[in-house]
């Protein structure tokens, strides 16, 4: 790919609506159990009638080219619609991306040294075209309901990000974030030429839009990053400035954004070569820790190219990316568990039970725990739920982990014990429970008991409202709760 000069502007474009779906992590839906993806998130319906910006904005107007930001890419179906994607079970949040910021390797562009005399220092990088107000949309909470808006748990506008974050207020944070970048909240913008910080910052406000159902308002403003590999973006010894988690979820909101997935399974590649080369630079280094980092990073890119062949219904792809993936890759139980998943969703059984294999010479019931639930899914899979709900009952002696105790209730729904299923998940939530496939598996089962639902619903955003905040997610929004 060629590099663009720094000086370059980038290309005006305008906003895209992006439709999405969501689905749920392990757990499954009341629905005939899909087993899907875990490291995907949902934007809610209500987050695309957002479209006001914050104060100094204006509205949805293409931006203006800012000096010295990267060159924009261009995508063969930018005015498509956008396919849908997946939501993951929200992950405790940092302000800062986890692990040290990798490297990318391409250097600057034939005239990128014109500017600044060659073999002169070149100077940092001016970041401002990601401090505008304009790029970020004010977050209205009419989809969070009432009990939650008007609790006395809701933080102060002082309160400082890593709190937002570590008490689940994820909705807070996304505003303390965008008012950090701009200055808005009354203390002085980032210095344009302070990259850490600025990007720290964006990569929080991108990463809590996704958590509060507000992808579709992430996807426009992803935009903002333009080109991740510009040369904009690379420092004087060829290294990418855009922490790795930022870059891996800028690449799914782009893909979104221009309704092009083709564009993430390019991206991911190049992520992917990326990797090797670090890989074998800290192989040659004999650093062991720096390995494994990099290993688990290319494991964690072969499963979401699968992932994306499999939303853009390229299953005969996915299948065949699958499978050339080495039995070596297989690594952690996540990265075990996700593999088998994307072969549930594919239909395939035998090849998910085949994602964790026993250890040698074991007999009888394996202690593997991703092994035990594996199994366990793979009997709901088949429709073996009396099966798998004993499978589940022996795995809840061993570990309270709430997703065994949701598929537990759902295998009890389908074994006809309703009563017994509600009762079970209602005692998550009174135990402080509270994700996204708890909720709806519990308000789901409220529309199957009563035809007066909505009240047992609105009895249920009051209990959790009424809950403890946790790095989880405290605040919840109406489609949580099926309202």
């Amino acid at each position: 790919m060629d590099q663009e000069s720094s000086s370059q502007h980038p290309k005006g474009h305008q906003r895209t609506r992006s439709a999405v779906k969501g689905s749920t992590p392990l757990a499954s839906h009341l629905l005939p159990p899909q087993t899907q993806q875990t490291d995907q998130q949902t934007s809610s319906s209500h987050a695309e009638q957002q479209h006001q910006m914050i104060p100094g904005g204006h509205g949805h107007q293409a931006r203006a080219p800012v000096s010295g930001s990267p060159l924009l890419p261009r995508s063969p179906a930018a005015h498509s619609p956008a396919p849908p994607h997946s939501r993951r079970q929200p992950p405790p949040l940092s302000l800062s991306p986890a692990g040290p910021s990798p490297r990318m390797s391409f250097s600057p562009g034939p005239g990128s040294g014109a500017a600044s005399g060659r073999g002169a220092p070149r100077p940092p990088p001016d970041f401002s075209h990601l401090l505008r107000p304009d790029i970020y949309h004010e977050l209205a909470p009419l989809n969070v309901p009432p009990p939650f808006r008007q609790s006395a748990k809701q933080p102060s506008a002082s309160t400082p990000i890593p709190d937002l974050l570590a008490g689940g207020h994820f909705r807070a944070a996304a505003v303390a974030a965008a008012q950090a970048l701009t200055g808005a909240n009354g203390a002085p913008a980032p210095d344009p030429a302070d990259h850490a910080l600025i990007l720290s910052l964006f990569y929080v406000r991108l990463a809590c839009l996704t958590l509060i159902d507000a992808t579709a308002l992430a996807t426009q403003e992803v935009k903002a990053l333009e080109d991740l590999n510009a040369t904009f973006y690379v420092d004087e010894t060829g290294h990418n400035l855009i922490p790795w988690e930022l870059r891996i979820l800028a690449v799914r909101l782009q893909a979104i954004s221009f309704a092009d997935q083709r564009r993430a399974v390019m991206s991911y590649y190049d992520l992917a070569r990326e990797a090797r080369l670090r890989l074998a630079e800290a192989a040659a280094k004999h650093d062991n820790s720096e390995k494994q980092l990099w290993r688990e990073r290319l494991n964690d890119l072969g499963v979401r190219v699968a992932g994306v062949l499999v939303e853009m219904d390229d299953l005969k792809g996915a299948v065949e990316h699958l499978t050339s993936l080495k039995e070596s890759d297989n690594g952690s139980g996540k990265m075990q568990m996700a593999r088998a998943l994307l072969w549930l969703h594919l239909g395939d059984v035998d090849a998910a039970r085949g994602c964790v294999k026993p250890a040698e010479g074991s007999e009888g019931p394996s202690d593997n725990m991703t092994e035990r639930i594996l199994h366990a899914l793979c009997d709901m899979a088949d429709g073996k739920y009396s099966e798998a709900l004993n499978q589940w009952e022996e795995l809840s002696k061993v570990s309270d982990d709430e997703m065994i105790g949701v598929n537990r209730g759902v295998c009890l729904l389908y074994v006809g014990r309703l009563q017994e299923g509600k009762d079970l998940l209602e005692g998550l939530v009174d135990s402080g429970r509270t994700s996204h496939t708890l909720l709806f598996n519990l308000t789901t089962m409220y529309e199957l008991c009563t035809e007066r639902s909505r009240t047992l619903k609105v009895q249920l955003t009051e209990k959790v409202a009424a809950l403890e905040p946790t790095s989880f997610g405290w605040e919840k929004t109406n489609a949580d709760f099926k309202l």
